[in-house]
């Protein structure tokens, strides 16, 4: 395939028409009418250029998990998605809390050369919450980690979470906090609310996220440290955030698709699909996360790609695992949920969805504006194309996506990693 790409006709996020020249893993030239012979041409002119996104929170299961998802096989999800970096979370088996684990995953995702897999070093040893990690070790590594989180586990000790905020600033890391305080969660299985009481369910109170959300910026603040609340999920979690940005706080937060559009009534299916960790909340948090979303109290979209095999899905609601598929499917439920519904514009999606979260993780090559001489990492994506999701046909392992048979607004067209045509035509 020729290395010059001509992407014709596109729309950018500010709107404007023009084409985009791609020559040598870099934007050459901006502007209408572009005449590149030889090129390989992208019809995009029902699409929308955006940059590359990135997504701060995936599970990619290896090592140690490959039945779920392999680095490769999570990348070919995230180039099906528009995804051109995918940052891996730590809880792999072994666990990434070591320079050598996270090394691994980094060489992992260079070799699969799809999209760009940045390493999530494990806060602390096996995740058991007692001592830190190799923090240090991981952030001089290959792999330069620079984010840190024990997802899946909260750091609920608060002098451990005091000192790994204190550790990461000496390198301007992150700590991202999995906000769940686990004594009032032991056993729960979904919302606590109206609908677990029905079904006999127990219940994951909201109280649980927003006590340690408001414990850890407070102590963000204390220390002056960078915090990252993953997968907000509450009204009052929102407004939390709210309070301590107005303060001045260095805290960010993310939410995922699936918390954006689902709510704690699909459980009256009884279907372990929409078991996750935290739970579906009601349909007033959805819509506080929207709203919260569009005027940037919550800073990011990120997935939490979790997939798992089928038998751990398959099963008996109590027994089944936590975690849902995103990466194929979040542009299109986020098209669905905040731009088809005037909340935000595309270029409101570019920062939320690309820009914040390289911010965020210092990812220095990725979530940069399409202008000449920046890397050539885009997503093309027509909004107004609509498809039904198959779980028979995603790129991941697994197959525990929740919108199984929904019909979703947005098709990417193309992914360009690097100059490189990564996913195009359906084909990665």
């Amino acid at each position: 395939m020729s290395s010059t790409i001509l992407i014709s006709g596109g729309t950018l996020p500010d709107g404007k028409k023009s084409d985009l020249l791609i020559k040598d893993g870099v934007i050459a030239e901006i502007a209408t009418a572009i005449k590149a012979e030889g090129a390989h041409t992208i019809d995009a002119s029902k699409a929308i250029l955006l940059p590359g996104l990135v997504d701060l929170h995936t599970h990619l299961r290896e090592p140690g998990k490959e039945d779920a998802e392999t680095v490769e096989s999570g990348s070919r999800a995230g180039v099906k998605g528009g995804f051109t970096a995918l940052s891996a979370m730590a809880n792999t088996s072994p666990v990434a809390d070591t320079a050598g684990v996270v090394e691994q995953v980094y060489r992992l995702g260079q070799s699969a050369g799809l999209l760009d897999v940045f390493p999530i070093g494990a806060v602390t040893r096996g995740l058991e919450g007692e001592h830190l990690a190799e923090i240090g070790a991981m952030a001089d590594s290959v792999a330069r980690v620079r984010v840190f989180s024990d997802d899946g586990h909260c750091v609920f000790d608060p002098l451990v979470m005091r000192r790994a905020l204190e550790y990461v600033k000496k390198f301007d890391g992150v700590i991202a906090q999995h906000a769940q305080e686990p004594r009032l969660t032991q056993g729960s299985q979904m919302n606590e609310g109206i609908v677990s009481s029905q079904l006999g369910l127990k219940g994951w109170p909201a109280i649980a996220e927003e006590a340690i959300i408001a414990r850890d910026v407070l102590l963000a603040d204390h220390v002056q440290s960078r915090l990252h609340i993953c997968h907000l999920t509450t009204a009052g979690g929102v407004e939390i955030i709210r309070w301590a940005k107005a303060r001045g706080i260095d805290v960010t937060a993310e939410v995922t698709p699936h918390h954006l559009l689902l709510t704690d009534e699909l459980a009256r299916s009884y279907d372990p699909v929409f078991k996750v960790n935290p739970p579906l909340r009601t349909e007033s948090d959805v819509m506080a996360l929207r709203e919260a979303l569009a005027d940037g109290t919550i800073d990011i979209v990120a997935t939490d790609h979790a997939p798992h095999p089928a038998e751990t899905k398959e099963c008996e609601w109590q027994e089944a695992s936590f975690g849902m598929l995103g990466l194929e499917t979040a542009l299109s439920i986020v098209n669905k949920t905040m731009v088809e519904t005037g909340l935000m514009n595309w270029s409101t999606v570019a920062e939320r969805m690309s820009y914040a979260p390289a911010r965020i993780g210092r990812y220095s090559q990725q979530g940069q504006e399409l202008a000449v001489g920046a890397p050539a990492h885009i997503a093309v994506m027509d909004p107004t194309q609509l498809f039904r999701v198959d779980r028979d046909l995603v790129a991941s392992r697994s197959r525990n996506t929740p919108f199984h048979g929904m019909e979703l607004p947005g098709q990417i067209l193309a992914t360009i990693f690097a100059g490189r045509v990564v996913f195009e035509g359906n084909h990665v």
